[in-house]
């Protein structure tokens, strides 16, 4: 039987897993209560496991797991102390600067952590980590209320230094630039990841214990690869949503498949239909319907590649290139204060980073100031590539509508939407901020369908209606 006070502190847990964007539903939560009874407890990597089993669907949300259950289930108070550090240092009052002594302190941490990484005891090295926090880790309380820095460690310890002593422990004797090197300079990098990680994680259990644990993980849980605003993101960031396009174009082209699997049919042939009826007395018991002419997704890209919304046009135009791959109608533009066909650049298989560099230097995108020119730029769009846009195609149009209090263009957009088969515009801004500035999405909007696209969700979210 579990004791009373255990399920109410699963639940908050799962609420909090929940909070931070990992969907968890109640069969999901039910099936977290069981694994209480089947873990044994007294063994925490165990029911990390056990517990992220039921509660993850996808390896993304690992990371932001692995920080709340580090929180909602820390390590024990046991001291952490190992044998080789000397207890009987000298106190303070010995006459000994305290830099001095901190100094003495870092060194003998240091040559500790080297026998521990030399190990490989995962265990070891997080009750390590814990230790070193206490030691090294506390500085002047910060105006939140925090006390102890993992940066002080760092600094102190030097991790990133200890890397030849490492391979020069790790390879023996063998010869240096072969496979062997290779793999030990992988384990290094796996090990001092892991150090930092429990240092960063130990700084947040004592934060918790300061300042609240649901006050720390707001702060300390990343939002999920599928929550970064676009126009924040960073490149660690980018990296991440990369591994989400290809799903996003796949889901993409399964609907629209379906689509025309679904209407192969055409109009009724009338002709047809009588006669097979005459098999059956008149009766027109089966139909027969004329072939329909199915045509190839067409799809019109328009991104803004300015400044202002490089996070956004980056995962894009990725977007397109994953489009390509499975749709041969997919056409590109890129515009700042002009527009050019990018299309050339994303043939199948392309690098996608490369491709936008390339867009950068060779693409014309920019006639004059390289501000952002919607007015011009949709100009140019419809005066060069007039049969671009018909009425099997669907225009996207990809940007913030921030003209920089330049003409908008509306007459030339309304007649690009009124001759495509649909039309769109994906804004990576809140909508609470169209309309205000230089931004013209509202008047946008008045012409075209506006949708909120702030991340990849909102993105997945309208590939399902596209």
């Amino acid at each position: 039987m579990v004791d009373g006070g255990l399920p109410a502190h699963l639940d908050g847990f799962v609420r909090a897993v929940r909070e931070a964007g990992i969907p968890v539903g109640i069969s999901a939560a039910v099936d977290a209560a069981q694994v209480l009874t089947v873990v044994d407890l007294l063994d925490r990597e165990q029911l990390r496991h056990g517990l992220a089993a039921v509660l993850l669907q996808r390896a993304a949300q690992r990371q932001t797991y692995d920080v709340l259950f580090d929180l909602w289930w820390p390590l024990s108070d046991r001291p952490a102390v190992p044998a080789e550090v000397d207890e009987d240092a000298p106190a303070p009052e010995d006459g000994i600067p305290d830099a001095d002594r901190q100094a003495a302190l870092a060194a003998e941490l240091r040559a500790e952590l080297l026998r521990r990484l030399l190990d490989g005891d995962e265990e070891a090295l997080r009750r390590f980590a814990r230790m070193a926090v206490d030691q090294l880790g506390q500085g002047q309380p910060s105006p939140s209320g925090q006390s102890f820095f993992s940066y002080r460690v760092l600094r102190a310890l030097s991790p990133d230094t200890l890397v030849s002593q490492l391979l020069d422990g790790l390879l023996g004797g063998a010869d240096r630039g072969g496979l062997a090197e290779q793999v030990a300079r992988q384990t290094v990098r796996e090990r001092l990841a892991a150090f930092r990680a429990a240092v960063e994680a130990e700084v947040r259990r004592r934060s918790a214990a300061e300042r609240g644990r649901d006050r720390v993980a707001r702060t300390a849980v990343k939002p999920l690869a599928d929550q970064v605003d676009f126009l924040r993101a960073q490149s660690a960031d980018l990296a991440e949503l990369r591994r989400s396009v290809a799903p996003l174009a796949r889901r993409l082209a399964a609907r629209l498949s379906a689509k025309r699997r679904l209407g192969r049919e055409g109009r009724l042939d009338f002709r047809k239909t009588v006669r097979a009826s005459l098999a059956t007395g008149g009766v027109p018991v089966v139909t027969h319907h004329k072939p329909r002419a199915v045509h190839k997704p067409e799809l019109v890209v328009l991104c803004d590649i300015s400044g202002s919304v490089a996070g956004f046009s980056h995962f894009t135009l990725m977007l397109t290139q994953a489009l390509r791959e499975h749709f041969s109608g997919v056409r590109a533009f890129a515009f700042v204060d002009s527009t050019d066909e990018v299309t050339r650049f994303f043939s199948p298989g392309a690098d996608v980073a490369d491709a936008v560099q390339r867009i950068g230097r060779e693409a014309e995108v920019v006639t004059f100031d390289g501000h952002s020119d919607y007015g011009n730029a949709f100009g140019v769009f419809a005066e060069k590539w007039a049969t671009a846009v018909g009425p099997k195609t669907s225009l996207l149009v990809l940007g913030d509508g921030r003209t920089n209090y330049r003409q908008p263009g509306l007459p030339v957009l309304a007649d690009l939407v009124r001759r495509s088969r649909s039309a769109y515009w994906l804004n990576p801004e809140p909508a609470r901020l169209w309309g205000s500035g230089d931004s013209a999405a509202d008047k946008y909007g008045q012409v075209i369908p506006m949708i909120e696209v702030r991340n990849a969700a909102q993105l997945a979210e309208f590939v399902t209606t596209l």
